[in-house]
């Protein structure tokens, strides 16, 4: 009988710790950047981000401009966008991390940060990705990233506020209305 309670005890430790080592919040991702560093989420903590997965040849690509100036207008310590490039549709993305990052810097300007190139879909997923679309991860809502520039809205404590469709502009109002609200 103690021997049942030993091994009984012994299992239950061992899955509390399977579960606790799987249940990671948006503050403790690290991704590479495009010039090859590391951006670590925990940074983050206390801002708004919006995170949008991007593409150089797509037709919704015009969408780096408005991007560009929404950052400039709020990008601030409470605010901060970050660019995920991904080649998951028709290879609309097909740039090494370097002609990436010269596309977006010669035909937008782009300041705010980007990340290195990741998969959003499929069985290459990034973890980032699976946590963003995953309720059973985020708490929050299953979601499947439909094409470039879905974006997704992250409050202040690492909570997803919203999933924002690759159509809707940056400058639509369910964004500004995020943006100007306290959380």
């Amino acid at each position: 009988m103690k021997n049942i309670f030993i091994i009984t005890s012994i299992l239950m430790l061992m899955y509390a710790n399977a579960n606790a080592q799987q249940t990671i919040n948006f503050y403790d991702f690290k991704v590479e950047t495009l010039e090859g560093g590391s951006f670590d989420f925990s940074d983050l903590k206390g801002k708004k981000v919006l995170i949008v997965n991007t593409a150089s040849k797509c037709g919704l690509t015009p969408q780096y401009e408005e991007l560009e100036r929404l950052y400039k207008e709020f990008g601030n310590d409470k605010f901060v966008i970050l660019g995920f490039p991904a080649n998951n549709f028709f290879s609309q993305e097909p740039g090494s991390n370097d002609q990436i990052a010269e596309f977006c810097k010669r035909n937008y300007g782009v300041s705010f940060p980007m990340m290195a190139k990741i998969s959003v879909k499929g069985k290459d997923m990034h973890p980032l990705y699976k946590w963003l679309t995953s309720k059973e991860l985020n708490k929050h809502s299953d979601s499947s990233v439909s094409w470039n520039f879905q974006k997704y809205l992250i409050n202040e404590d690492g909570s997803i506020h919203a999933v924002i469709s690759p159509k809707d502009k940056p400058y639509s109002k369910e964004i500004l209305d995020w943006l100007k609200n306290s959380h």
